[in-house]
């Protein structure tokens, strides 16, 4: 009985019906399903899908963000029952479009795609400037830090952070990512990024695999 609700869960978020999830997400807490397994293998699962679509090129934007749209819808009823449960996020994970770049599409959906892979995101918004990617690091006690940027012209400003981190004697404790249109995993290298994620849907492989889960 349970499967057959977490399915309807995961299908209809695949399928991007917000008030369906919603609905689903209160029958299945009222029939006491375990609140991890709405989250993993009805929310959690569904992202994952579209994720690999994303992945394939066979959904894009849109429909990723429809879809992130409908597990928010969900989230919003679980959120409380997970603190409740004390069931704790994959990883604490800050991301932010670097100094001087203002651009936020791609931004919001690795901040969707996370939240969607059980990550709790810290959203700094754009023209994050380095003192703040460090500072928000070290109050969230964030595992990972993703940093994003659309210009040429602002991707110096990753490599200044990555010092930032080196100087503050947080490097290697969190972990840096990168991504974004001008970005390449040579410059990631370069610049001592510890991870490059080429979409969104990547950029869970990377924290997945950077924070060892």
């Amino acid at each position: 009985m349970a499967d057959a609700i977490l399915e309807q869960i995961s299908e209809n978020l695949i399928k991007g019906r917000a008030p369906q999830v919603k609905e689903l997400v209160q029958q299945a807490l009222d029939k006491k399903v375990p609140v991890a397994d709405i989250l993993n293998k009805g929310l959690v699962a569904g992202m994952g899908v579209i994720g690999e679509r994303f992945k394939r090129n066979e959904v894009y934007v849109p429909e990723v963000l429809i879809a992130a749209r409908a597990m928010s819808a969900g989230m919003s009823i679980l959120k409380p029952k997970l603190v409740e449960a004390g069931v704790k996020a994959k990883g604490i994970v800050c991301v932010g479009t670097v100094k001087g770049d203002l651009h936020d599409i791609g931004k919001n959906l690795v901040c969707m795609m996370l939240e969607g892979a059980g990550y709790q995101v810290v959203d700094l918004g754009v023209n994050v400037d380095t003192e703040k990617f460090v500072k928000a690091a070290q109050e969230n006690k964030a595992q990972v830090v993703g940093m994003s940027a659309l210009l040429t012209t602002t991707m110096g400003a990753m490599k200044t952070t990555v010092d930032a981190f080196k100087e503050a004697g947080l490097y290697g404790k969190v972990k840096l990512m990168i991504g974004g249109a001008p970005v390449t995993q040579s410059f990631a290298d370069e610049i001592g990024a510890h991870g490059y994620g080429p979409d969104a849907a990547t950029a869970v492989d990377v924290a997945n695999r950077l924070i060892g889960k």
